[in-house]
């Protein structure tokens, strides 16, 4: 039963990131609809993404510390019931300053989500099979970029871009109902640390392992912000897509993404199993994934919208690997109940990291000189942030006090 039943839950982590990524995504998909109702130029477009990024950045140092007080069921429960809320608020806004102030409480209600699911895949899988495990809830995401647009475009069509919102925050409701059915406890797990240290969210942060994660986040994610939140208005504005053809060309760029998520946390939980150590593999995985990003920067150079569709795919696949093996390096290194605390401040990091590279900075570079400075830009980050992981993570051993 329990081998099973950890099958379910990261089932449910599954749905829940998919829910939380619709919600997020959502905006930028439907910004033409929006835009007919009240002005939202590109700009103010990043103002509002800008203010949910920041309470998302925020939110996260709360959500770790509070999920590893009270557990990932209610902690989760939480976080699941306050988005839902939040994105449902959308439907009932009518102007860009009203969007921004919902778009504040969801940033952070969803902050909740990677906490609460790293945490909870630490407790139901052992090492070997944490990234793939990750990878699999991760690829929520990827399967929200996949279905949200086709999805969104239908509902819009015949009802308004409005109820787009009102269902998105109802699915999440239903998530949060089988979530809380989940009653058993995670049984212990055979490659556990024997040693595992009671540690203060003030400890966490103290260590050095935390900060290499945590700019190894400040580094890499906003390159995964860039693409979600700036391809629609680069495919409308510089490809001059319409909505039909951006509901197809996300799907192909974000399903590859999933396969990659899927891929990279297997690889390094193969390597494992052929012996290598758990440093050597999650790095070797981190590595091939962070050399892959300047290859696909090239793809704002290409003419051909399938060239550069398929190099914007190997964009958010190589992105989705790393982060896969990326979150996994908390469990590596921290005691279960302190790894929601560490992911929130490494995820708090990213999220800083995409205040800054992902809403502010885009919204003036675009405006003045364009998409293609910022495509190189987000080219190197991986290599960067992978740069102070191998610096401040060493051979990611568990730590002892």
């Amino acid at each position: 039963m329990p081998s099973r039943l950890r099958w379910w839950v990261l089932t449910l982590l599954f749905l829940g990131t998919t829910v939380n990524y619709l919600d997020r995504m959502i905006l930028g998909i439907l910004l033409p609809e929006i835009r007919k109702d009240f002005e939202l130029n590109d700009l103010t477009y990043g103002y509002v993404s800008s203010a949910f990024q920041l309470a998302y950045t925020i939110g996260f140092l709360a959500a770790g510390k509070f999920i590893d007080q009270v557990g990932t069921r209610y902690g989760y429960s939480v976080s699941i019931l306050w988005w839902s809320l939040a994105a449902a608020a959308h439907s009932l806004m009518s102007s860009a300053f009203s969007f921004g102030a919902v778009r504040v409480l969801l940033g952070v209600g969803e902050a909740g989500n990677f906490p609460a699911a790293i945490k909870s895949v630490t407790e139901w899988f052992p090492k070997k099979d944490r990234a793939f495990a990750t990878g699999l809830f991760n690829s929520g995401a990827t399967l929200a970029a996949v279905v949200g647009p086709a999805i969104f475009l239908f509902l819009t069509t015949r009802y308004g871009w409005r109820a787009c919102f009102l269902i998105t925050g109802i699915s999440g409701l239903v998530v949060l109902a089988l979530w809380m059915m989940v009653r058993q406890q995670p049984p212990p797990q055979e490659d556990d640390d024997p040693v595992t240290p009671a540690l203060t969210w003030r400890e966490v942060a103290g260590f050095r392992e935390t900060w290499g994660f945590s700019l190894a986040k400040f580094f890499s994610d906003p390159v995964w912000w860039f693409y979600l939140y700036w391809l629609p208005p680069y495919f409308y504005s510089v490809r001059h897509f319409d909505m039909k053809e951006v509901s197809w060309a996300f799907p192909a760029i974000y399903a590859t993404a999933g396969l990659g998520s899927v891929a990279g946390g297997w690889l390094s939980g193969y390597l494992m199993r052929l012996g290598w150590s758990v440093a050597k593999a999650r790095k070797t995985a981190l590595g091939l994934s962070a050399a892959c990003m300047p290859i696909a920067a090239t793809a704002v150079l290409f003419d051909n919208p399938i060239i550069a569709i398929a190099l914007m795919s190997l964009a958010t696949a190589a992105h989705q690997a790393w982060s896969a093996n990326l979150y996994t390096t908390i469990s590596d290194v921290f005691p279960k109940s302190a790894v929601a605390s560490a992911t929130g401040i490494g995820a708090s990091a990213g999220g800083l990291g995409g205040v800054i590279f992902s809403t502010l900075l885009p919204g003036y570079i675009v405006t003045y000189f364009g998409y293609t400075p910022l495509f190189f830009i987000m080219g190197v980050f991986h290599l960067i942030g992978l740069f102070f992981l191998n610096r401040l993570m060493g051979d990611l051993k568990p730590i002892k006090t």
